[in-house]
C-alpha cells in the first residue's frame, strides 16, 4: 500500500460515518446515503494528491457530497441505478421516535437545495458563510434557502401526508 492509499484509508475511516449521517439527512434513505458517500469518496480519491494536504479537506468532502446529492436529483429516471431485491444481513437501525419519523419524512419532501442548506446550517451547525462555501453560492442565497426550507418544513410537519 502506498503512502497515498494509507492517507486516504485513514481519512475514510475517520470521516465516512459523519459523511454518511449527513448524506442520510439529505436523502432520507440509508442505502442511498451509502451510495452518495461511496460516490463522494470515489471523487475524493481521484483528486487525493491535490487535496490531501489542504486544511480544508472536510469542507471539500462535504461540498463534494452535497454536489453529488443535488446533481443526482437532476438526473433523469433512466440514469438512476435500480437496486435488486436481495437483502443485506445486518442489524436493523434502532426505531426512531414518532417525532423523529415525522421530521425526517418532512425533511425528505423539502426540495434538495433547501434540504442541503437546512442540514448544513442546523444539523452540521455551519455558519452562513461556511454553508455558502460548501454549496458554492452566496450568503444571501443560503439565508433565503434556509428561510424557504424552514417554511416548507413547518408546513409539512403541521400537515403531514399519510402514506396510506
Amino acid at each position: 500500500m502506498t503512502d497515498r492509499d494509507e492517507a486516504f484509508a485513514e481519512y475514510f475511516a475517520a470521516r465516512s460515518s459523519a459523511l454518511r449521517a449527513t448524506a442520510f439527512l439529505l436523502c432520507g434513505d440509508w442505502h442511498r446515503a451509502e451510495d452518495l458517500v461511496q460516490q463522494t469518496f470515489t471523487k475524493l480519491y481521484l483528486r487525493w494528491n491535490r487535496v490531501q494536504r489542504h486544511e480544508s479537506l472536510d469542507p471539500y468532502a462535504r461540498r463534494v457530497l452535497i454536489s453529488t446529492f443535488i446533481d443526482e436529483g437532476r438526473w433523469g429516471w433512466w440514469r438512476r441505478e435500480r437496486p435488486q431485491e436481495t437483502r443485506i444481513d445486518r442489524a436493523a437501525a434502532p426505531e426512531p421516535s414518532d417525532d423523529r419519523v415525522t421530521l425526517l419524512g418532512a425533511l425528505a419532501r423539502v426540495p434538495a437545495r433547501q434540504r442541503a442548506v437546512l442540514v448544513l446550517r442546523y444539523w452540521q451547525d455551519l455558519s452562513v458563510e461556511e454553508t455558502a462555501a460548501a454549496l458554492g453560492c452566496s450568503a444571501g442565497t443560503v439565508k433565503s434557502q434556509a428561510a424557504r426550507g424552514l417554511d416548507t418544513l413547518r408546513t409539512l410537519v403541521a400537515h403531514p401526508v399519510n402514506a396510506d
